[in-house]
């Protein structure tokens, strides 16, 4: 049966770091956004016509705000576990940032023009907000979670009043879910909230990212009190953790829930669950609360296969949707021209010896599954010391590529950081790379475990130790492209990326 007209579709949907995904629908689209913490541009948005092939479409916030605070990288801070509505003819998504407050964007189109950031409650601790307009009550509510440390408060939800145009709240807000009070209870965060026959509900999950499961929650009047439940865990299946998404319904009245799950260096791939209305008026998740791996597809026109591109030429010199820098960027860092591939200029920086802490790596997702990444580069830079590469991001790292010598000479290099360690070193013997150029590859194994490999114009050779790819605190490991050189004056030269790309292994 051909993918285009397949009864069933597999988990998971979105098999990459999509973290934290909430999901909207708008006619006959649904539209979905996940965390994107201190990567630039921030708020990716993907649209999807039958909740299981998504693309990527854009993203709603092209700084990170104050510029001033991301302007070197901060990888678990930054865009925390966004929610998405559509109201009054408007997209909307708030957002909370740990150290700065709850912000809101707005735009009348998912494409945008989006409204520069709105700073909608300022405050340390504040994360995960989600908006309600009541169209039964005339009333506008917002509820949010808190992170611990930042505030000394987590385990809790708190819900206030909402001025109606979103860009304040109207109370001092109050606790209206303590899970301390649960017994068994514990990191209660993430609540997406909605109206649904007569009740305040508000899907949370707790537990932990590794180990959690998704609660519901539901009051006659939104500051409560709250009946709470269990609605999907883990059980006897091999999904981890299923939990913190949001809620969707079809234009034909079914329902839907896209949650993620937490995959170590692959980080939180998103499923796709059936969920239904029981007898008792609580919802049920999954197949009788536990998550589904198969499942028939939902009633929806079939679309063909889609996902998140990968793949890049760089046309003119631009790079694709799929790529992000690691903090706000400056101008200069890529040059547009006439054809095509990635011209990276070798950023200047006393740093280059750690690509944890610089903002001009260019990076995208790991893929969730065994994969084989290529690109080819050639290093235009007459400047001692300079370098550029491919690189897997996490807590370690390693990269391949070349770097121009002290006598002019450009050599191919395999260096790795472990996670403490403050300075990169060499994971094999350097090897001279004649005319500077070069095709680097790393094949990514099951469990993240890559190894590099480089053809220098006379067939492929591997090079170095296997590598065990790591996450950031909360985010994924990423692929990233990057050109360096040591501190100094002036322009220090290029480099060119070409044919980038992702694919089976």
């Amino acid at each position: 049966m051909t993918p285009e007209i397949a009864e069933t579709y597999t988990n998971p949907v979105l098999n990459a770091d999509w973290s934290d995904p909430d999901v909207v629908r708008v006619g006959d689209d649904f539209y979905l956004t996940a965390s994107s913490f201190g990567r630039v541009p921030g708020l990716p948005l993907l649209h999807s016509r039958d909740l299981v092939n998504w693309s990527l479409v854009g993203h709603a916030l092209p700084r990170l705000e104050p510029a001033a605070a991301f302007a070197a990288p901060r990888h678990d801070c930054g865009v925390w576990a966004p929610s998405l509505r559509h109201h009054a003819g408007r997209f909307w998504i708030f957002w909370g940032d740990p150290d700065h407050g709850i912000f809101q964007v707005n735009a009348p189109e998912i494409r945008g023009p989006w409204t520069s950031p709105h700073l909608v409650k300022p405050g340390k601790g504040l994360i995960d907000p989600c908006p309600l307009w009541d169209d039964e009550q005339g009333e506008a509510y917002l509820v949010h979670a808190w992170a611990r440390s930042r505030s000394g408060i987590k385990n809790r939800l708190t819900g206030h009043r909402m001025h109606p145009d979103g860009t304040g709240l109207l109370d001092e807000g109050k606790v209206i879910v303590d899970a301390d009070r649960l017994p068994g209870w514990f990191t209660l965060e993430g609540p997406k909230l909605y109206r649904h026959d007569g009740w305040f509900w508000i899907l949370a999950p707790a537990g932990g990212v590794e180990t959690g499961w998704q609660g519901a929650f539901r009051s006659r009047g939104f500051f409560g009190p709250y009946e709470e439940k269990v609605v999907l865990e883990q059980k006897d299946t091999d999904v981890n953790g299923p939990h913190q998404g949001g809620w969707v319904r079809t234009a034909a009245g079914e329902d839907w829930f896209l949650h993620f799950q937490q995959r170590g260096a692959y980080g939180r791939v998103v499923h796709l669950q059936p969920m239904r209305w029981g007898t008792d008026g609580w919802p049920v998740l999954g197949r009788d609360g536990a998550p589904v791996t198969e499942h028939a597809r939902p009633a929806l026109p079939p679309q063909p296969p889609a996902a998140p591109a990968t793949d890049d030429d760089f046309p003119g010199g631009r790079f694709g949707r799929q790529w992000s820098w690691t903090a706000n960027p400056r101008d200069g860092w890529a040059t547009q021209h006439s054809g095509d591939g990635l011209r990276l200029a070798c950023v200047r920086s006393a740093d280059a010896h750690d690509l944890r802490g610089l903002p001009s790596v260019l990076t995208q997702r790991l893929p969730g599954g065994p994969a084989v990444i290529e690109v080819e580069l050639r290093l235009d830079s007459e400047e001692p010391g300079a370098r550029a590469g491919l690189a897997v991001l996490g807590d370690a790292y390693r990269w391949i590529g070349l770097q121009r010598g002290a006598d002019g000479t450009v050599h191919l290099v395999h260096r790795f950081a472990e996670p403490v360690a403050r300075a990169e070193r060499d994971a094999d013997h350097p090897r001279p790379a004649p005319g500077g150029r070069v095709r680097l590859r790393i094949e990514a194994a099951p469990g993240a475990r890559c190894r590099f490999s480089y053809d220098l114009g006379d067939g492929p050779r591997p090079t170095g130790q296997e590598f065990a790819a790591t996450p950031w605190r909360w985010v994924g490991a990423l692929i990233g492209l990057f050109a360096l050189a040591p501190a100094g004056q002036g322009h220090a030269g290029a480099a060119t990326f070409t044919r980038f790309r992702i694919g089976p292994r």
